[in-house]
């Protein structure tokens, strides 16, 4: 007969817990990355929002990663946008990802966490200057520009205008990082007919789980 101790028993329970949160739509969506890798659009998606008229907008986004090795998705934009202001009006959006070569669609929905400058949180704020590094410097560049969606009101705010950046330098005011928490996936293979609807929800023990079931395409 084996014994285990206290301590060995404990992670037991945490691996059992972390599993049972574990995503089950992540290694799906990984593998289509992979399988796509080929193709540069392959990084882009949509994402929607909630104006304040109540009508819904949409657009298209690049892929900055997951956070750290959770199921967030990561977004980098302007803080001067309108996107920035319906999330903070509805902190809700659903991303459309559509693989063209293996015939893949991901319909992501969730809540939308703004992390700018202002945020209290140091790790957040962490987070944040991650994504500012890891993004290229012509990218960062952007951000020195005039406000998004502005009439234009000289010559210098064409793109031929250029900008100077220290590369060392930290993120600026305008820099703003999307947080997007997934608690509902749509996952349809067209090549295959399947389509699956994961689910985030709460067992009775207040542990969050991922349920699974097909649905007809």
């Amino acid at each position: 007969m084996y014994y285990f101790t206290e301590e060995f028993e404990e992670k037991i329970r945490c691996f059992t817990a972390a599993a049972a949160m574990a995503a089950p739509w992540k290694p799906l969506l990984l593998n289509a990355i992979q399988t796509n890798s080929n193709l540069k659009h392959s990084s882009f998606f949509q994402l929607a929002t909630i104006g304040s008229n109540g009508r819904p907008t949409n657009r298209t986004i690049v892929f900055r990663g997951f956070e750290n090795v959770s199921d967030r998705i990561q977004i980098n934009t302007d803080c001067r946008t309108s996107k920035v202001e319906e999330i903070k009006h509805c902190p809700f959006g659903e991303i459309c990802w559509y693989f063209t070569d293996s015939w893949e669609q991901f319909r992501i929905n969730g809540r939308v966490d703004i992390i700018d400058e202002s945020d209290p949180d140091p790790l957040k704020l962490q987070q944040r200057e991650k994504s500012w590094f890891a993004s290229s410097l012509k990218s960062r560049l952007q951000y020195l520009g005039p406000s998004p969606g502005l009439p234009c009101i000289s010559e210098e705010t064409s793109s031929s205008h250029e900008y100077s950046l220290d590369p060392s330098s930290g993120p600026v005011s305008a820099f703003c990082l999307l947080v997007l928490d997934p608690d509902q996936v749509d996952y349809l293979n067209l090549k295959s007919n399947e389509r699956i609807s994961f689910t985030y929800k709460q067992d009775g023990d207040g542990n969050k789980r991922w349920t699974s079931k097909k649905i007809n395409p």
